[in-house]
């Protein structure tokens, strides 16, 4: 018996795995556990029951088809073939194709990105803008070739005759058609000038309108500058851009008919517009009439003169009373005072004590009052200041003590 490698070995087994015609397609169900996705796009996870498990391997060509993401936990049934991976010797499950089990994969991506968003508050009511009353000029992002183009360009018209529609023609299905659209929000902001942007479709399978399901989509509706009227299938369908746009519409032909009034619907509404402002000025003018005719009646109209100076005159007369009365007051105080004062001063008056029979004595020329004898000579002339009169007197002795 020859002795193999172990290379040998691997590279036998492999090929014996890889004829078996069971292995070249199967299908396998389990539950996925170790999940990891890889920078490369490559998927790896392992597949599990309650008795066994298997590795898996999706790589980037068919795992960027699949819709949903795939996570720990949840019950998937895998589409693939059996091979070994020679370096480790083990043997793995390739998949190609990946299937929610009891759930349909386009469901459970649009329940994923539908949780997630709401999670980020795309869906929020403080986001959304209002549309405008009459749109100068509306944006349509769709196909140039379907039944809800023309629905729509007809309603408009006919609604609203004369309005500019720029029509951004995109695939509303197939691969490139999320990207088309997305670019189309896009380039109808870039644009200017643009009121109000329509996007959508006629109505399908979730797998036909699964374009206005994608994130790329979505994103470009939230950011979009414009407000945006989704309008996607029929009145039961419903999308992740109809969570996200502004409004949403039922179906296309409603889209029309939400971005205009109505012709004739306007012109009624200005017809009661133009009627109710013509009450309201006439009964604006009838009360300002009663009003001036109420005023002309007050007093002040029909005697000005004593409603204004009556008034102020009474006004003058109580402030005269008080300035009267405020003077004698103060001129009361001040005499108070005064004799207070002038009571003080007669006490120190040196006249008071030449009443009482003193003098003053000075010398004849008066610039020196004497109060020493020994300032004055025997014979020297004093003057003598009485109460009443002056006398002029000669020293003819003198004593110091």
């Amino acid at each position: 018996m020859r002795i193999l490698t172990v290379h040998e070995l691997t590279k036998h087994i492999k090929t014996l795995v890889e004829k078996d015609h069971l292995l070249v397609n199967v299908w396998v169900k389990g539950e996925i556990s170790n999940f990891k996705a890889h920078s490369s796009g490559h998927l790896y996870f392992t597949l599990k029951d309650d008795l066994s498990c298997v590795k898996v391997v999706m790589f980037r060509s068919k795992s960027r088809l699949v819709p949903f993401q795939p996570q720990n936990g949840m019950a998937v049934t895998v589409r693939g073939y059996v091979s070994v991976f020679e370096r480790d010797g083990t043997y793995q499950l390739y998949a190609e194709g990946l299937d929610p089990d009891g759930t349909g994969a386009l469901y459970l991506a649009f329940e994923q990105l539908k949780k997630r968003l709401e999670q980020e508050g795309l869906f929020d009511r403080r986001h959304k803008k209002s549309l405008p009353l009459l749109p100068r000029r509306i944006g349509i992002v769709t196909s140039p070739t379907g039944a809800a183009i023309r629905d729509m360009l007809q309603i408009i018209g006919r609604r609203w005759p004369g309005r500019e529609i720029m029509l951004v023609p995109v695939p509303v299905q197939g691969e490139a058609a999320p990207q088309a659209v997305a670019g189309g929000i896009k380039l109808l902001n870039q644009v200017g000038g643009v009121d109000l942007i329509i996007t959508g479709r006629g109505g399908g399978a979730l797998e036909e309108l699964w374009t206005f399901n994608t994130e790329i989509v979505a994103r470009s509706i939230f950011h979009s500058r414009i407000p945006v009227i989704s309008a996607v299938g029929h009145e039961t369908d419903t999308t992740i851009a109809d969570f996200v746009a502004d409004v949403r519409a039922a179906t296309p032909s409603a889209a029309a008919e939400i971005a205009v009034p109505d012709r004739k619907d306007m012109a009624r509404y200005i017809r009661t517009l133009k009627t109710r402002l013509g009450r309201a000025v006439d009964e604006k003018l009838a009360a300002s009439k009663r009003r001036i005719e109420s005023c002309l009646l007050n007093r002040v109209f029909t005697s000005p003169l004593n409603a204004i100076c009556g008034v102020g005159q009474q006004s003058l007369d109580q402030l005269e009373s008080r300035l009267r009365q405020a003077m004698y007051g103060i001129l009361e105080r001040a005499g108070s005072h005064f004799a207070v004062l002038a009571g003080r001063l007669n006490t120190l008056s040196p006249l008071a004590t030449l009443s009482r029979g003193y003098c003053i004595c000075a010398t004849l020329d008066r610039n020196r009052v004497i109060s020493d004898a020994a300032s004055v000579e025997i014979g020297e002339q004093l003057s003598l200041l009485l109460h009443q009169g002056r006398l002029e007197v000669v020293v003819g002795k003198k004593s110091v003590t």
